[in-house]
């Protein structure tokens, strides 16, 4: 059966209306005669503003409304930032295609200071992040960093406020709304390993639509960020990562049909990092992200995984 019409279910906030607007546009190129229309949600993670995403049960929040729109037929497939879905979907669910990647990197915004080492001793930092949170404080002791939630425009809002002296931020979304301007520095991922999946967008459809919409989806699959996307989302899968642990993964291609794989796992307060690499085919991307998920926690970091997903339980 093919389809006339076609529905996207997304979140409200304007990156995440600027990402399925993105994915509209290319399925009209690839389908010029069918009609792709968006179907707009709140979700509850952001709605709760007052509290950090580890206290009120993590990304996941950003994709249950969206997900409801699916099984009830409002909506054929939802549009997610990666790095929001969790590495295990409920039975009724998959992730049908990966896009191309955008950038990866955290991107360091501030109206004072050109990057982290430049700032003095109690400058505060805002980031919604335990992974940032947890290098920043490995590297930059003497700095203070605060939470800071909200949406993008929100985000930057509370900087411009004096409320903080720089902010972190994924370097896509503002390449996305126009805002590289508001950078000062790249950061690199020696100095913030990025989150599984994040620069990414991913598709999610109802396992009961799978036959209709996996072929219809194909042409919109990246093979290099789905591998790239594998081999991170295994490590969190391993791992068991979640809002509560600062954990870090991400590949690159580094040579033609060459990963990289580069993990890290941290205390809160970056007093003990444990990091972990290994490069090898791109057929081999899962398998890879597994070993150095095993290789961290034969480092040790299982003890920090342990006592912090007990304490996200308590």
């Amino acid at each position: 059966m093919a389809l006339d019409k076609l529905v996207i279910a997304t979140r409200a906030s304007r990156l995440a209306l600027w990402q399925a607007e993105h994915v509209k546009a290319e399925l009209e190129q690839q389908y010029p005669h069918m009609q792709v229309e968006l179907l707009s949600l709140s979700t509850r993670g952001d709605e709760i503003l007052d509290r950090s995403l580890s206290k009120i049960g993590g990304k996941g929040l950003f994709i249950k409304e969206l997900e409801h729109a699916l099984l009830d037929g409002r909506a054929h497939i939802a549009v997610h930032s990666l790095k929001d879905v969790p590495y295990e979907l409920p039975a009724e669910f998959e992730l049908a295609a990966i896009l191309p990647r955008g950038n990866p990197c955290d991107a360091f915004v501030s109206n004072h200071y050109d990057d982290l080492a430049s700032m003095p001793a109690g400058s505060v930092v805002g980031t919604s992040s335990l992974r940032r949170e947890s290098q920043i404080r490995a590297r930059y002791p003497d700095l203070v960093v605060k939470p800071l939630r909200g949406n993008l425009d929100t985000r930057l809002g509370k900087l411009d406020a004096g409320e903080y002296d720089a902010i972190i931020l994924a370097a896509a979304g503002l390449q996305r709304l126009g805002l590289e301007h508001r950078m000062r520095t790249e950061l690199s991922a020696d100095d913030s390993l990025p989150s599984a999946g994040q620069g990414a967008l991913g598709i999610e459809i109802s396992q009961a639509q799978h036959d209709l919409l996996q072929p219809l989806l194909a042409p919109l699959v990246c093979a290099q960020s789905t591998a790239r996307a594998a081999a991170e989302r295994s490590v969190s899968r391993v791992l068991g990562g979640s809002c509560q642990i600062p954990m870090a993964a991400f590949a690159e291609i580094i040579d033609e049909g060459q990963l990289l794989i580069r993990a890290l796992v941290a205390e809160p307060d970056g007093s003990v990092v444990y990091r972990a690499q290994e490069s090898g085919p791109l057929e081999q991307a899962q398998a890879m992200g597994e070993r150095v998920a095993k290789d961290l926690i034969r480092q040790g970091a299982d003890e920090i995984l342990q006592r912090l997903g007990q304490a996200e339980h308590d």
